[in-house]
């Protein structure tokens, strides 16, 4: 899990669309993939360098380039020459720490989210922020730069002739990013889904400091989805409200089943944050009762060994003339009478259900 809230001190005076990167990962090389597309063909293939710009060409195809490693900054400036990007955009993007949100620059469309995914081998969750700039012909999207993405299915539509991805505008790929983009979010609250009722297990057989720790885990993840998909339903009903002329009128329809998806999104992370608000109140009310239990046993047991403790101080007192010391059945009968006392302590407390 990343940083809840990543450095900004290197632009601190800074003034604004000054180009700086912010975020967690190193400086590496950055990968350009430029796909384009048509209902008649399909092109792929890797920029090796930014010497040309990487403009769409005049028609209906379509112009997809992808940009993974946002680190350097000639990069973004040199996309910024060559489609007109704002400034302010391009520091945008360099900002890895956005909250989502959709921006309408008249020419283009800005739109920054999180694109979320779940580690194998640890089980943690990922998040890599993905800006994306829809244009009349071309869509740009630009990765934080963590290893491989969710864009596999839509690459494999794209290679589809009967696809719809292929008779469409880039609005309608901006919808197909998005859409897989949330569709990920139910499979990470699913594991999360997973995670928290084992931890409700364990609070109903045998809760232990690790169960806590686990709670409080789980509770700061909670934090960071919770700063994430939030926003996203902004971002997505301004799009399906059609604020924007590059959104056609036949992607309106999908942009709001996509919606409806990221509704629902937000109410299963509501729905686990309940339950796990109420898990950690469930731990304490447990830690609470056992340490009640115990309580209990020990007030039961040094209830009982009062009268007996009264009867063997007594008796062991070292006065000469006591009665009862000279008797020879005094220790037999003494026994008898402190061992009468506690069964009769017993049953009364067990007659009172204290036991």
């Amino acid at each position: 899990m990343s940083r809840l809230v990543k450095k900004r001190s290197k632009k601190v005076g800074a003034p604004p669309g000054t180009l700086i990167h912010i975020g967690t990962l190193k400086p590496g090389d950055t990968k350009i993939e430029l796909i384009e597309y048509d209902d008649g063909h399909l092109e792929k293939r890797q920029l090796p360098s930014l010497e040309a710009c990487p403009l769409p060409k005049p028609g209906p195809a379509v112009t997809w380039i992808n940009v993974d490693g946002v680190s350097q900054v000639e990069v973004l400036q040199h996309f910024g020459s060559c489609f007109g990007i704002h400034p302010l955009v391009l520091e945008d993007i360099l900002a890895t720490d956005q909250r989502p949100k959709a921006e309408d620059y008249d020419s283009y469309l800005y739109v920054v989210l999180k694109m979320l995914t779940l580690d194998e081998k640890t089980g943690e969750i990922r998040a890599e922020q993905l800006s994306v700039i829809l244009g009349e012909h071309y869509l740009l999207s630009f990765q934080e730069g963590l290893e491989g993405d969710v864009f596999g299915p839509v690459r494999a539509r794209l290679k589809n002739e009967k696809s719809r991805l292929r008779v469409t505008g880039p609005d309608y790929l901006l919808h197909a990013l998005l859409d897989v983009i949330v569709d990920n979010y139910f499979l990470v609250l699913e594991k999360l889904a997973e995670r928290i009722e084992g931890i409700e297990d364990e609070l109903i057989e045998n809760p232990t400091t690790a169960t806590v720790q686990g709670i409080y885990r789980l509770k700061r993840e909670m934090l960071f989805l919770h700063k994430v998909v939030w926003p996203l339903r902004e971002v997505v009903g301004s799009l399906q409200r059609r604020d924007s002329q590059l959104i056609q009128d036949a992607t309106v329809i999908y942009l709001r089943d996509l919606y409806d998806h990221t509704i629902q999104v937000v109410d299963t992370l509501e729905t686990l944050r309940d339950m796990l608000s109420g898990m950690l109140d469930i731990y304490l009310s447990s830690v609470s009762n056992r340490l009640n239990e115990v309580m209990k046993v020990l007030t039961i047991i040094a209830t009982i060994f009062m009268p007996l403790t009264f009867l063997a101080g007594l008796y062991g007192m070292n006065f000469k003339h006591m009665p009862e010391l000279e008797w020879r059945y005094g220790y037999l009968a003494l026994l008898v009478v402190m061992a009468a006392i506690a069964v009769a302590m017993l049953a009364y407390f067990r007659r009172k259900r204290w036991l």
